[in-house]
């Protein structure tokens, strides 16, 4: 695969900036962190979850439109092709779960992988820091849901299964698009969608309820694609769907205009922003999540319309979670309680 022209939005936090005559590539280059904590609690009534453990900091996938990308200035990074690139990992984020879970304060309430970036991306097949940490919470019986665009997560399906059959496992993987042209600009480095609809395949075979995020939409551009993702996903196991409205706060809009403007010909990329404020009654952003903002503008009441009358056609469940089920296995603390097959015993 060719590198990229190096290319970030001016980051906030610096009062400088560099402009190079002939941009660098972007190469991929890996920073190993020992983080100081895993576990991050949320309290945004805009996210559904409210603990999440993120392994990787940046992806891979370079999804034009992720939200997480202003994140990446915080380390002194760009939103732009940083966070695609310039990778952190967090090396120790197993132990540190490990530790949490077997914390006496720790309620074994669910956790999501992840908040901000795919737990698996393709550095997850060297590191396996997503497997590991999902070995832990089977140990402890600690309930998880999973979003994805990845399909390494094909090589834990039975590992995603034995939890679902115990502490509750619930995978969602995200797809937006039916062509294929247009996924590789709006999802340049994600697998393909056909990819997509055979790693629902595979775990719900595994046993693990899986669920379909056809995220994010952009009115006029892939909402009329809304009734062939839910009938695909549907097919191939998912049985639960959410959507998003695409949101494009701080430096998100500014990458995601360019790399718009230099993939897609210009009626289609005027049609993009058109369609984003025919959905929030004339304004391009917001900074609510879609699916919270219950019909700011005509257009997306139709959207929504049309996503409610296929997933009640289909039989499906509309939302990013399954019912919970009570929970009544919370193992008991102290060593020796915890004899699977992921790893050894865990003490206090």
């Amino acid at each position: 695969m060719a590198p990229r022209p190096t290319h970030n939005p001016p980051n906030r936090f610096h009062a400088t900036r560099v402009e190079l005559d002939a941009p660098e590539d972007a190469r991929l280059e890996v920073y190993e962190e020992r983080a100081r904590s895993i576990v991050t609690e949320n309290d945004s009534p805009d996210v559904g979850f409210r603990f999440s453990v993120n392994p990787y900091r940046g992806c891979f996938h370079g999804c034009i439109y992720c939200y997480a990308r202003p994140t990446h200035q915080y380390l002194d990074f760009g939103a732009g092709t940083d966070f695609d690139r310039k990778i952190v990992v967090k090396v120790n984020a197993p132990e540190l779960l490990e530790q949490k879970l077997a914390s006496r304060g720790w309620g074994f309430e669910t956790i999501a992988f992840s908040g901000n970036t795919d737990c698996y991306q393709p550095l997850e097949a060297r590191y396996e820091l997503t497997r590991r940490c999902l070995e832990a919470c089977a140990r402890w019986q600690n309930p998880v849901t999973v979003i994805t665009k990845g399909t390494l997560i094909r090589r834990d399906a039975a590992l995603l299964g034995t939890l679902a059959a115990g502490a509750g496992c619930h995978v969602n993987v995200s797809a937006a698009f039916t062509d294929e042209a247009l996924r590789k600009v709006f999802d340049p480095f994600a697998p393909p969608i056909e990819a997509r609809f055979e790693t629902m395949r595979q775990l719900a075979e595994a046993g693990v309820p899986v669920g379909v995020a056809v995220a994010p939409i952009f009115p006029g551009v892939n909402d009329a694609m809304i009734p062939e993702l839910l009938e695909r996903a549907h097919a191939a196991g998912a049985r639960t769907a959410f959507m998003t409205l695409a949101r494009l706060t701080g430096e998100v809009a500014a990458h995601f205009a360019s790399e718009v403007q230099a993939g897609l010909p210009a009626a289609l990329a005027r049609k993009v922003e058109r369609g984003l404020r025919a959905a929030r009654g004339g304004a391009l952003t917001d900074v609510r999540f879609g699916r919270r903002m219950g019909g700011a503008g005509a257009r997306w009441n139709v959207v929504e319309q049309l996503f409610e009358l296929h997933v009640r056609r289909l039989g499906m469940s509309a939302g990013e979670l399954p019912a919970a089920p009570e929970r009544t296995n919370a193992p008991r603390r102290g060593a020796g309680q915890l004899g699977l097959d992921f790893g050894q015993d865990v003490g206090e």
